[in-house]
């Protein structure tokens, strides 16, 4: 695809760009039946018969949450990856863990619509802040900017004052990474009296953009949009210039179903996205991302004429996305079993100073010296993030079955 294309493409007919991508569906389904997992999780599906979303809508869900599981049980990609391991671009892990690979598409991710609505060009530098040990992020946004023509710095996560010398140097024209970032560079930089005015705009995605940060990052000259993305389909949805609500990619086909089950829910109504993608490599029927969000009647103001949602609108069920990073329940399990002297736990995660927070609540019968440290270190470990232990008497909890409770605010 050529970079001056990703504009033009999102103004398209939308019954006629319904029509090429339906039409699509039986070949996609068939490839996917090609790998042993699909065949099994599709078995008595005729790929003929699937040329309609409401076909579609009949063939079974693929929970995000059941990855690791059959991933376990058939290594590495539960059988879903069409393309043989040794013949993918890089091998990938996400926490959790769940383990994807990479093909060798131009823009595999699908990144680069939602780069060129935040206003990358062909030319422009980009400092890439996504991390790029073991997980996808980072790649799925280098893809999309060699595919618009943009040079890339990797500058991962950490290392804020080097980072900061290469912006300085380097004058990046944007950037991509987690909001929090982005601010943590700009305080460096002003601390240090370093220059980090070249940077304009972001793309941001991994945590939430409250509109205090974005007003704040816009205040010191940089506009920023945000986007939704999974690592086993790419960008779902992305903003535009028109800041309202998120935009869907075209190269998905996005449903929103009622939580528990496989059936669509009428436009405006509140329910779990679910995600049909066209990766040729390593493709998804109907996966069930787990997050909630509802499509809006219209068309956005940008002149995009693709389907619209409110965006990321909370969790069908507990997992929940911190600084990036997926937590789940799975992980609190495994630090009751690392200690078993707590009871009842909840993982409770807020917004402070503008950046993500996480504090684990957890009964003990007696605060033994130096278990809230102990657990704490625990937690990091599981988790690969920081956060505090308050230690609290037996029956202190709600016994609500609730393991992990996401109090940041919506928007």
């Amino acid at each position: 695809m050529q970079p001056d294309h990703y504009d033009s493409l999102e103004t398209r007919d939308p019954a006629q760009r319904e029509r090429e991508t339906c039409a699509q569906l039986s070949e996609q389904i068939a490839r996917a039946k090609s790998a042993p997992g699909w065949a099994r999780h599709l078995d008595g599906i005729d790929p003929k018969f699937v040329t309609s979303r409401s076909a579609l809508a009949e063939l079974p869900l693929l929970r995000k949450s059941d990855l690791p599981r059959l991933q376990a049980e058939t290594p590495p990609f539960g059988g879903f990856n069409v393309t043989p391991p040794g013949k993918a671009k890089r091998l990938l892990m996400s926490p959790g863990p769940i383990f994807e690979p990479e093909g060798h598409e131009s823009d595999f991710a699908g990144v680069g619509r939602a780069m060129f609505a935040a206003g990358f060009r062909q030319g422009h530098i980009v400092l890439n802040c996504f991390s790029y040990h073991l997980t996808p992020g980072a790649w799925m946004f280098e893809s999309a900017a060699e595919a618009l023509g943009c040079a890339v710095i990797p500058g991962g996560v950490g290392n804020t004052e080097q980072q900061v010398e290469a912006i300085a140097r380097l004058r990046p024209d944007g950037y991509t990474g987690t909001p929090d970032f982005l601010k943590i560079l700009l305080d460096t930089a002003q601390a240090s009296g370093k220059d980090a005015s070249s940077i304009k705009r972001g793309l941001v995605s991994g945590a939430a953009l409250p509109a205090s940060l974005r007003q704040e990052l816009s205040a010191r000259g940089v506009e920023v949009l945000q986007c939704y993305a999974i690592a086993e389909t790419g960008v779902i949805a992305y903003e535009t210039p028109a800041r309202e609500v998120l935009v869907v990619n075209e190269n998905i086909i996005l449903e929103i179903v009622r939580p528990g089950t496989g059936d669509p829910v009428p436009e405006g109504e509140v329910g779990e996205m679910v995600v049909t993608s066209f990766n040729p490599d390593y493709p998804m029927i109907r996966l069930a991302t787990g997050d909630l969000s509802a499509v809006l009647p219209g068309r956005s103001p940008c002149g995009r004429t693709n389907v619209r949602i409110k965006g990321w609108m909370g969790r069908a069920d507990q997992t929940t996305k911190v600084k990036g990073m997926f937590v789940r329940p799975e992980q609190i399990a495994e630090l009751a079993r690392r200690h078993p002297e707590l009871a009842r736990m909840r993982l409770v995660v807020t917004r402070e100073a503008e950046q993500d927070a996480m504090t684990l609540h957890a009964e003990s019968t007696g605060a033994a010296a130096g278990l809230a440290d102990a657990v704490a270190a625990s937690l990091q470990t599981v988790t690969k993030l920081k956060g505090a232990v308050k230690l609290v008497p037996p029956g202190s909890l709600p016994n609500d079955g609730k393991i992990i409770a996401d109090e940041r605010p919506v928007s």
